[in-house]
């Protein structure tokens, strides 16, 4: 069955807005500025510079860059939640969050406090950093008393979030959810994802034959999805389905088959009951690593035949992690909302393919999906312990 995005939030190293958004990925704009918190090295982040949302008092005690992400990307979508909240009542709407690192930045404030000056802050409390707080968070600041789910399964989490809240309204125990995910940046993964040598030093290349490492990012994407079609709207994106899988090949390292991430997108074309040949864009997981590209291009030739358009929001934004699920298949909502005439994200990169890889279609800025409609669009994400999971929106051309 079919359940329905009406609204999205989002907020990334390209604005905190959707429009923002929008214009720095048809504009190939790469929002990466260095980072020299990696002891003995030198690397590039995507950071949100915009004004964040600032923290009702009610949520102060949980306080977190992590948690103003969020509120950035959900003060977009107050309105449409607040008139579902009256439609269905507070019970009726749930919270699925994705994250990764939640509030970790506040204990490392916590931790430098003690270590320069014998004793951390008087109002640091460890809440603010416990992973399974987000949900929680978001139900209290929109008044729900619907359920509320946090998930943490790495770069995976919040595409496996919109995977709970999709089978939350098909069950019939909610009939409305606020999902996605936000990830703040915080030195542990950034030094964490070092110590793997997966950082690259230079902003992330994407599928290139000089790529060496991921780029981290930080940001929020939050949807309000329905299972009905509400009246007097604008056609919503479609969510249809959302395959998983777990290939447990590596703690960190992908199947070098792909068998995991082959059989989450096939376990998604089943549920939609589509062939591989109707889906017309593929947004990569393309991290920039050199196991997960040649992993992910192996998959999407074998899958596709057709050679969909494709591309890798990361060489724009870096990689959000916990939040990259929600915050990808945000950017597949955007081109199927926001942007007319068929326009797509495009693939940024140095533009030198590695022809090691099974080819791949790259949209380059201006491609254009033909003028067919609807159009179907899938967004994988692949985690650490062969954690994967695959998306499938469909949506018709804007025509605004």
């Amino acid at each position: 069955m079919t359940c329905y995005l009406q609204n999205l939030g989002i907020v990334n190293a390209l604005g905190t807005t959707r429009q923002a958004v929008l214009d720095g990925l048809l504009n190939a704009r790469q929002a990466f500025s260095p980072y020299d918190q990696v002891p003995g090295k030198s690397t590039f982040v995507g950071s949100v510079s915009g004004h964040l949302q600032e923290i009702p008092a009610a949520l102060l005690p949980w306080r977190s860059r992590n948690l103003q992400l969020a509120l950035t990307a959900l003060v977009q979508i107050a309105d449409d939640v607040k008139t579902l909240r009256q439609r269905y009542g507070a019970a009726r709407i749930a919270v699925v969050a994705g994250t990764s690192t939640s509030g970790i930045d506040a204990g490392e404030a916590a931790i430098q406090s003690a270590v320069s000056n014998g004793e951390r802050p008087a109002d640091y409390r460890y809440q603010q950093q416990e992973i399974g707080n987000l949900a929680g968070l978001v139900a209290r600041y929109f008044e729900l008393d619907g359920p509320a789910l946090t998930l943490s399964t790495a770069c995976s989490s919040s595409a496996h979030a919109l995977g709970s809240a999709r089978r939350l309204l098909l069950s019939g125990l909610a009939d409305a959810v606020v999902v996605g995910g936000s990830d703040s940046l915080c030195r542990l993964t950034v030094n964490g994802f070092s110590a793997l040598d997966s950082i690259s030093a230079l902003p992330v290349q994407p599928f290139s034959r000089h790529r060496d490492g991921i780029t981290i990012g930080e940001g929020a994407a939050f949807f309000l999805m329905t299972r009905e079609q509400l009246p007097d709207r604008p056609e919503p994106v479609r969510l249809l389905a959302v395959g998983a899988s777990s290939d447990a090949h590596h703690i960190s390292a992908p199947d070098p088959q792909g068998g995991g991430a082959e059989a989450a997108i096939r376990m998604a074309l089943q549920q939609a009951s589509i062939s591989p040949e109707q889906v017309d864009y593929v947004n990569l997981h393309g991290t920039g690593t050199p196991l997960n590209d040649a992993m992910e291009a192996g998959v999407v030739s074998r899958l596709f035949p057709h050679q969909p358009w494709c591309s890798s929001s990361k060489g724009q934004i870096g990689h959000t992690l916990g939040a990259a699920g929600a915050m990808e298949a945000g950017i597949c909502w955007l081109f199927l909302t926001l942007a007319n005439d068929g326009q797509l994200p495009p693939h940024v990169f140095d533009g030198e393919y590695d022809d090691r890889l099974p080819p791949l279609k790259l949209a380059v800025p201006g491609s254009r999906q033909q003028s067919s409609s609807p159009r179907i669009m899938l967004s994988s994400s692949f985690a650490f312990g062969g954690n994967n999971a695959a998306v499938l929106l469909e949506g018709s051309f804007s025509n605004d």
